[in-house]
């Protein structure tokens, strides 16, 4: 992984996260064309190049839970939601894998937080939640 220190803090290049992004993409039409196995493995290549990408680990997170492996989907999950825990979408497959693992209580904290989530994001938009 590239990197470099600008006042202390690790700054990509430009191209560098351009690539994961492009691996990610790749990766989501792999995953819509039915070939999960290309899918996964391009996920782990992006987060290898770039572990602070919210979007491969989410990305890697739907395509672990869309094959039942809620396990890995949940670890992918974790990690996504330790980058951008205030984001909607997470929280929800978050809420999702939980269901699916049996744990209602873990489920309805995640949802609770993506409705929440959600009418913030709708009151900032100048619209309250839908009554």
């Amino acid at each position: 992984m590239r990197a470099f220190n600008v006042g202390g803090m690790a700054e990509y290049r430009r191209d560098e996260v351009s690539d994961v992004m492009a691996l990610v993409e790749e990766a989501t039409f792999d995953f819509t064309m039915g070939d999960c196995d290309v899918a996964v493995e391009k996920l782990k290549r992006a987060i290898e190049a770039k572990p602070d990408s919210f979007e491969a680990w989410h990305a890697l997170a739907e395509v672990q839970f869309s094959e039942r492996k809620f396990d890995e989907a949940l670890e992918a999950a974790e990690q996504a939601h330790k980058l951008k825990p205030d984001d909607v979408h997470i929280n929800t497959s978050l809420s999702r894998i939980w269901m699916e693992k049996g744990d209602k209580k873990q489920a309805e904290h995640f949802g609770a937080q993506a409705r929440i989530l959600g009418w913030k994001d709708q009151l900032k938009q100048g619209s309250g939640p839908a009554p």
